[in-house]
Order: structure tokens, then sequence, then C-alpha cells
């Protein structure tokens, strides 16, 4: 979809704001109490240097009048929707955690039911605890042989519905942190066939607006509410997020409200800034950027996969019938069950011997994310790191191993409304007397942040054990009360 005439995309009216800012000589008596790096220590500004407190600014009565009369926001927000298809977007300086609980608040409501994909993010958990909306889970597309999780089909949300058909409307994770993307298409219309909107949690695809070789846009395949992190594929700065609406299923000052119930009264200039310059760099290169970030990806792909013991994840890999309906090939996943090591111990022998941070590790893969931002020189390290990881399996093969359930047995009873299970009273029980005891408390893998256990679900051995076994193997629990899992919070 062409870009908006009546819209000039070589503005970022944030930047531009700032610039006249200091161009003015503003003298601030208000908050932030550094007053334009006066008052930072030396020590930090020796670190962070002084740039970073001069973007720091009120973006009320600083950036804007008490009355943002210069529509400062709302410009760079009205950009950033015709830059990607979108007739309402909304910036958030508190992430996609806060954008995707925002979305949730407007489509439902407490004791109201939601359709949710069981792959949902723990910040979806979040909202489901501080709403009291009722999850109708959406099994994910199971890989029993990968152990891996794909979106859910779109027949699988058409029998939630069927089964639910009082459900407000659907959420919907795409493309997972593995790259593997739903058929939204598909997902929308077993949604709009009833007059009910989709979510979608798209905080991987920040991209995927401006290359046709990418999986399918969310707002381009007709949902209704796109969640995206643009500090994660993008040029954004951390817990920089927007979400976007379209159509006329959720009325966009309900949305607003729900945001702002939710988010900060003092958002991050600088956040904000990240966003509006990113947007105008898309437009104006993101098809040349993407392209050349398309092809290096494409060659890193194949060296890696000659690297002896290692097997890069693609297409063929993850979609199909019953699996994903596309894949973005910008994660590359590598699996490296061939070493006879853990993507856990492989990780921590990269960063350490190789100063290598890698995007994802799991029981058997590793997974190092790609932008627009890598190049030769970057990829080289990798491929170098990866060839030497090869080089010195044998020397991190003495790990335990991860018991890994069937896609059955990771399913678990929801007993109770995850909000009833996480403020009950709770007690905390050995992980031995766990089982048949009611979770109280989230139990994620980090990353990739999405939960093994709710609040309200009632505990399994096999889960428990592949949890415990986890946790041997190097598995990181950190929003579990008891990270090593010698105990579990139940409801009592």
């Amino acid at each position: 979809m062409a870009a908006n005439e009546s819209l000039n995309h070589d503005e970022a009216p944030v930047l531009e704001a700032l610039e006249r800012y200091h161009e003015a000589d503003e003298l601030a008596f208000t908050p932030p109490g550094h007053k334009q790096a006066r008052g930072a220590d030396p020590r930090v500004t020796k670190v962070l240097g002084e740039a970073v407190f001069y973007g720091d600014v009120l973006a009320s009565g600083g950036l804007d009048d008490r009355l943002s009369r210069q529509h400062i926001l709302e410009r760079a927000q009205q950009l950033m929707a015709d830059a990607v298809h979108a007739e309402h977007t909304f910036f958030s300086t508190c992430g996609s955690s806060l954008s995707v609980k925002a979305a949730m608040l407007t489509v439902t409501s407490p004791h109201r039911r939601l359709l949710v994909g069981r792959d949902a993010h723990k910040s979806v958990i979040a909202g489901l605890i501080l709403s009291g909306v009722e999850p109708v889970w959406v099994s994910p597309a199971w890989d029993p042989e990968r152990h891996l999780a794909h979106p859910p089909t779109a027949e699988s949300f058409e029998e939630a519905f069927e089964a639910h058909p009082d459900a407000d409307g659907a959420l919907v994770t795409s493309p997972t942190p593995y790259g593997s993307a739903a058929d939204l298409n598909g997902i929308a219309d077993v949604c709009h066939r009833r007059g009910k909107p989709l979510i979608v949690d798209e905080a991987w695809g920040a991209h995927l607006p401006f290359h046709d070789k990418l999986p399918t846009w969310a707002m381009d395949a007709g949902a209704d509410i796109c969640v995206t992190s643009v500090h994660k594929m993008g040029s954004g700065l951390e817990q920089g997020s927007v979400f976007h609406l379209q159509g006329d299923l959720i009325d966009p000052a309900s949305l607003a409200s729900r945001a702002d119930l939710l988010g900060t009264t003092s958002p991050s200039v600088l956040l904000y800034a990240g966003l509006d310059g990113w947007r105008r760099q898309m437009v104006q290169h993101g098809e040349r950027l993407l392209g050349d970030a398309l092809q290096l990806a494409a060659r890193t792909r194949a060296a890696i996969g000659d690297i002896e013991g290692l097997h890069v994840d693609d297409a063929e890999d993850y979609c199909g019938p019953g699996r994903a309906a596309d894949l973005d090939p910008l994660p590359v996943v590598i699996d490296i069950s061939a070493l006879g090591t853990t993507g856990y111990r492989a990780a921590d022998w990269l960063r350490t011997r190789h100063h290598l941070d890698m995007h994802l590790f799991d029981h058997r893969r590793l997974s190092a994310q790609l932008t627009y931002a890598d190049d030769e020189s970057t990829v080289g390290r990798l491929i170098d790191a990866l060839r030497d990881l090869s080089a010195h399996s044998a020397d991190l093969a003495d790990v335990p191993g991860v018991d890994v359930p069937t896609p059955a047995d990771l399913r678990m009873e929801q007993a109770s409304l995850p909000r009833d299970a996480y403020f009950a009273h709770l007690e905390d029980v050995p992980v031995e007397e766990a089982a048949g005891r009611v979770a109280a408390e989230m139990i994620t893998p980090y990353p990739p942040g999405i939960p093994v256990v709710l609040p309200g679900e009632r505990l399994t051995e096999p889960v428990l054990n592949y949890l415990r076994s986890g946790v041997r193997a190097g598995m990181n629990l950190p929003d579990a009360a008891d990270s090593s899992l010698t105990t579990v919070r139940v409801s009592a």
C-alpha cells in the first residue's frame, strides 16, 4: 500500500521538536531533575554521554507546550500509521508488555472470555491476571519431533469459537521468537465472520510491513489490533513499542483510554524519538535495508549449515499443513542436538569464549537474530565462533539432559482463573509434592518468555520433571518465586 501523499515522511516531528527545543535555549524548572545533564554525575556522562540527557525532556510542557498544541506526538503517530497501513497508531514507552494488555482490556472485560494461543508471551498472561478475563486456550501447532510450538492454525481457532461462541475475540502470537508465522488471513476471517476482533501480538514483526519477501503484516492480513516491539527487529530503543488499529470493531478512544490507564504519566521522549526516526528510516530506505538483510541471512544460513553438527531450521522444517504458515528467515535458528550438548551450555560457552550473546537458547537450539544492522563483519564473527563451537563439542557434551514431555503432557488443566489463583492464599511446597496442586505463579523459561506454568493450572509430574531437569541443564526461570525450583508456589 502506498503512503498517503498528504503526509510528508521526510518529517520526524519528535526529533525536529527536540532540535527546536535546544535551539530556543529553553530553560526548564520542571523534571527531569538532571536539567539537561547539568546535574548528572560526570561518572555517568562518561559512560552514557551527555546526548542522552539532552534528549530527556518532558513530553508536555517541554517538547510540546502544556496543552500539546503543536500536536507533535499526534503527528508522529499519524505518520507511523500511514507507514504501516494502519488507521490509528499509539506509541508506548512501556514496551509491548503494556500494549498487549491495553489491547486485551479493550477487546474484552472481566469475567468475559477471550481465545488465546497457549504459546502466548508472559505479558499476555499478566493481562489475564490483571483483568480477570477467562482464557479459552487454543493449542499451538506442536512439532513433536523438534519439540517446538508454532502458532495455532485457523482451524484451531474455528474449533475454539464453535465451542465458545460467547468469546469476545481472539489473540494470536505471530511471528514467534523462532520466526514461524501464523495464517493471519485465515484467523482474521474466522474472527470476522463472527463479528469478533483479532489481536496479533506481532512483537517480533516490526520490520514486516517494509518488504514483500517477509511474512504477511498483521494489518495487511486484516487484524484489528497489532502490537509491535520496534526495539526487537527495528531501530527503536528498548521499551519502544507501537500498537496499531484498523476497522470498526474497536473504538479508538477506548483503546487510548486503556493504554492511558496502564501507561506512565512520564513517557520518555527519547523513546518517542527512536520510534519516530525509525519510521522515517523504514519509509525512505526500508526495502533496500531489509533486502540486503535477507540476502545476508541467506548467505549466513548456508555457511552455518555447512558446519559439522549444525542444522539451520528453515521453511521445510517449520511450514506446511498443521504447522507454520510462513517463516521469517532473519531469526537464524540452529539445531545443535548433533553436537551432544544443549543450547544453554553452548550459549554460555559462546559468551565466555567469543563474547557473543545469542538470542534464544533451549534444550537443543541456539538462535542468532539478524537485522538490517548486521553485515559481513558481524556474521563473520558468528560463523567463526560456531565453527569453534563445533570443533570443541566434545568439551561441551557432559551436560544433564532435559526431559521434554510430549505435547499432550505439556497441557495442564486450567482449574481456576489465572487472576483467582494468583491472588489466592499462597503456599510454597517442595517440588516433589507439587503435582496435583494448583499453581499460583508463572514459571517461564527465559528467553523466549513463554510460560510453561500459569496461575490456575493443575501441576503434573511430566511438567515438573521438565522444569527440574531444565534447571539442572541451565534453564533460566526468572519469574518463579524459587528460581531453583526447590519449591513451587501454589494456591493454599
